[in-house]
């Protein structure tokens, strides 16, 4: 793609196309202001702590990063030694699109797919990863399931899907990752609270995901189990990923969970997802391969129509997944902020 693309040039590149909610720029302006303490030691990451507390229901510990990699490579590798695997769906993001990241981060675990329809974990399939040559000093040994919760199709994990996939890895001594890079979408669609969605369902470490949903440059590990804090800490530091200034990330953060900015953004990128789902059906020879349940919607595309939308102006991926399939993400600029529709 083009690095000419601008905003009016109707891009459905990427959701992390998108600017950062105002509310989230002035707290980060408001950061810059005066002296406080380094490396997490502010009132702002306090704030912020503080609000994921609430959130969750419980105490969690909380360290903020600049990437959605680094959380999912960082969260992997407290739960994995060298010589574990880490049991994920063929599709999942760790899997496809972070060059490596979690085996870097890991020194060497292995990434396993588990297969299942609408690129979620079948709890079948499953059942039989956790016990493959399990005690087998030849072979990697199972230790941790990965879920992207909402999934790279779209799809959405339900209450009982998570609960259920905790349990057969718990079952077979396994912890669980959650991957929420699209947690708020997916957290919309459910129609749930964050903490049925994560522990109560038997996850462990949580990538709560921001920057695609309104953040600038702020993710976090969200850890339920206390004792996981003092190596995620030490992790988090060797990685580079204990910033000085954390107080820029955690301001944003805290604006972010403020009187449910985060969830009035996934909700209108969610449903402008449906809308825009609903519009190409109405399309001959356009075809959804799925209904939209987050920000991300998959279509098949004649190659007429694509050519005459690229010829308009829009800008979108039309060849990354085979010809004629398209994956479009949509998110927004919430509190009057302009529209942005996106892909990726």
């Amino acid at each position: 793609m083009s690095a000419a693309i601008t905003p009016s040039s109707r891009a459905f590149i990427s959701d992390n196309m998108a600017g950062a909610s105002p509310q989230i720029a002035q707290a980060v302006a408001d950061a810059a202001a005066g002296q406080v303490l380094p490396y997490g030691n502010d009132p702002f990451t306090d704030s912020a702590r503080r609000r994921l507390g609430e959130i969750f229901e419980r105490d969690v510990d909380v360290f903020p990063v600049s990437t959605g990699s680094a959380a999912n490579g960082l969260s992997l590798a407290a739960l994995t030694p060298p010589w574990g695997s880490v049991l994920s769906h063929p599709d999942s993001h760790i899997n496809t699109d972070e060059c490596g990241a979690p085996e870097f981060f890991t020194n060497g675990a292995k990434l396993v797919g588990v297969p299942g329809p609408d690129s979620k974990i079948d709890p079948e399939a499953l059942r039989v990863a956790v016990r493959r040559r399990a005690g087998d000093v030849h072979s990697v040994q199972p230790s941790a399931v990965s879920i992207s919760q909402a999934t790279e199709s779209g799809s959405v994990y339900t209450l009982e899907e998570i609960r259920s996939l905790s349990a057969i890895a718990k079952d077979a001594g396994l912890r669980v990752h959650m991957d929420g890079a699209r947690f708020a979408n997916a957290l919309d669609h459910l129609g749930a609270t964050p903490a049925e969605m994560t522990w109560k369902a038997g996850v462990d470490v949580l990538s709560f995901g921001a920057t695609k949903n309104g953040a600038m440059t702020a993710d976090a590990i969200v850890s339920f189990d206390p004792a996981l804090a003092a190596e995620l800490a030490f992790r988090v530091k060797r990685a580079g990923q204990l910033t000085s200034k954390m107080r820029f990330q955690a301001a944003q953060i805290d604006a972010y969970l403020t009187d449910g900015l985060w969830l009035r953004n996934a909700r209108q990128a969610n449903a402008m997802a449906t809308r825009l789902g609903d519009g190409l059906k109405a399309i001959p020879g356009t075809g959804l391969l799925a209904t939209p349940q987050a920000n991300i919607l998959f279509c098949r595309l004649p190659q007429q129509a694509t050519e005459g939308l690229l010829a308009e102006g829009y800008a979108f991926y039309h060849d990354r997944w085979g010809a004629t399939r398209s994956r479009t993400s949509l998110s927004e600029l919430p509190e009057g902020g302009r529209q942005l529709m996106s892909t990726g």
